[in-house]
């Protein structure tokens, strides 16, 4: 550290020397990441409570009560208006929260020396930190034929050491929605703990469904269903990091809540102590701003982006590795494997994923995305493609 400190102007300059090595979401050249541009609603609501601390909600009641708002209104479109929860930094603190919170009900409940939890063999890594962290079994379920959370091989998984089964509703690799209805039914059957990670799908498939989207149910409508992850900072526009984990009961939070006898409230049951109120105020600004049909018309723009993706993938010769259930599109050359076809487009500028089951290059189509960055994709890929002839 220097002796004296830089001028602002100085400090602002490096500052964008750093910033200039970043790719730019509005570029439309980062084709595989779940995030996109924060909105200007929500940035503007996110500085203006930089300096609140929901760790200590006695000294920040209006943001509390912001935080409350939130995950009232996630809930009211959840099927649960009454539910209870956090807003926190994103899935994977969201996932790890449902998971403590079901073994620690399962500890009360029915106790067992080596607890264990069944998610989709299409799960996010995050469950296999949960489970690191929780001492738990991470049992991986299999998938059928449409890339989906097999109920036959749940059913064989389940055993008296069960604390927890997970659905997905929009698998990070595929965009696939788990049949949450038939897992709810199994978990209310055996009296077993369901958490749906909807951390991708929870804000879209709400307003596709509305549109007359053909989306099997994924939230608390269904009964077995105890929990749902949810994550604002993707297609809900709010900056990152914006998470929300959401309970159907307060006993959820209560299993896992702790004293914290310094502070202004008694009692916390989050993974983090000081917890930036920013978040919630930039969800709720984006909330009231877009309103429903906000949402709806940029799913609705989205999914477009995503179909018109698929026809000319499908026109040029790509084998789609399935239709698109949400905005993900993933698909194979035929004639280049996909880690390298990743590396040839990389050197054109554009950055995708490569997904693991099955390998196939993996397209995320995100707000940012509009059509005239598609054509240009297309060209550079059949121009790829021409090239290995």
């Amino acid at each position: 550290m220097d002796r004296k400190g830089l001028s602002p102007g100085l400090v602002f300059d490096k500052l964008k020397k750093f910033q200039e090595n970043d790719m730019d979401y509005k570029s439309g050249r980062i084709l595989g990441s779940m995030c996109t541009c924060a909105h200007p609603v929500a940035k503007k609501a996110y500085c203006d409570f930089l300096e609140s601390n929901l760790g200590d909600p006695g000294l920040f009641k209006g943001t509390k009560a912001l935080e409350d708002e939130v995950i009232s209104l996630l809930g009211s479109f959840l099927g649960c208006k009454s539910a209870y929860g956090h807003v926190i930094t994103g899935g994977t603190e969201g996932n790890l929260m449902a998971i403590r919170a079901a073994r620690n009900m399962a500890r009360i409940n029915s106790p067992t020396s080596s607890p264990e939890i069944i998610v989709p063999k299409s799960a996010h890594f995050s469950f296999k930190k949960a489970a690191d962290i929780l001492g738990l079994k991470l049992m991986e379920a299999e998938l059928d034929e449409n890339y989906k959370i097999d109920l036959d091989s749940v059913q064989e998984l389940i055993s008296s050491r069960t604390v927890a089964v997970v659905g997905v509703a929009g698998t990070t690799e595929l965009g696939k929605v788990d049949p949450i209805g038939e897992l709810s039914r199994i978990c209310n059957e055996k009296n077993i703990y369901l958490h749906v990670d909807a951390a991708f799908g929870g804000f879209i498939i709400p307003f596709l469904k509305e549109m007359g989207f053909k989306i099997p149910e994924f939230n608390f409508k269904l009964s077995g269903v105890s929990s749902i992850t949810v994550d604002p900072h993707k297609l809900g526009l709010t900056p990152i990091p914006t998470g929300c984990i959401l309970f159907r009961e307060k006993k959820f939070l209560d299993v896992m809540s702790i004293e914290t006898p310094y502070l202004t409230e008694k009692q916390q049951s989050t993974i983090v102590g000081t917890r930036t109120g920013a978040s919630a105020a930039a969800t709720w600004a984006i909330l009231k701003y877009m309103g429903k049909e906000g949402y709806m018309k940029i799913a609705s723009s989205t999914m477009e982006v995503t179909n018109f993706l698929a026809r000319e993938l499908t026109s040029s010769g790509f084998e789609l590795v399935s239709e698109p259930e949400l905005n993900i599109v993933a698909f194979n050359s035929g004639k280049i494997p996909a880690k390298e076809l990743s590396t040839k487009l990389k050197q054109k500028g554009w950055v995708v994923s490569v997904s693991a089951c099955p390998p196939a290059i993996r397209i995320v189509l995100m707000p940012h995305i509009r059509k005239e960055h598609i054509v240009e994709f297309m060209d550079d890929l059949k121009s790829i493609q021409k090239s290995a002839l």
